[in-house]
């Protein structure tokens, strides 16, 4: 079961990235839940499908314009047969997509009645890495065991 779970969130979640490149702000709302939750990384929180696809529409259509999506998925795990937790690595940016990818965000996924999964949460940040290294540095016990963020 998790193999195909796996591979449908995968693809909802490049489907979402094609929306943000299409400039589709309905397209790429559509794959969020009703009452979904969108922390951005500057911290506006956006609520549910609707709202997440009109801000985007808006921000597609200025600040965003032209950008594209690029995600990876750095750890996807399953605390429920309908839940799911994926970590990614990503980057927003116009052109040949970028070495490194900067940005972490952290989704909640839930499977729906009818088997789909949808984003029913998502925490954008910053990678800070000199930051991080000297936390490391300073405090090595606050080190991670799994390098998660890295890239």
């Amino acid at each position: 079961m998790h193999a195909t779970d796996t591979t449908a969130i995968h693809a909802l979640l490049r489907s979402g990235a094609e929306a943000w490149g299409r400039g589709d702000g309905t397209g790429y709302g559509a794959h969020f839940t009703e009452d979904a939750t969108d922390v951005t990384f500057v911290g506006t929180v956006y609520r549910g499908a609707a709202e997440i696809g009109r801000a985007h529409q808006a921000l597609f259509d200025s600040f965003l314009k032209g950008t594209r999506l690029t995600l990876e998925v750095v750890d996807l795990r399953f605390p429920t047969p309908d839940t799911a937790i994926a970590v990614t690595r990503g980057e927003v940016h116009k052109g040949a997509r970028p070495r490194r990818l900067g940005k972490l965000a952290t989704y909640t996924l839930v499977r729906l009645a009818d088997g789909t999964w949808r984003i029913a949460a998502v925490q954008k940040t910053k990678h800070r890495p000199l930051m991080e290294a000297f936390s490391f540095r300073a405090q090595p016990r606050t080190r991670p065991a799994a390098a998660l963020a890295a890239g």
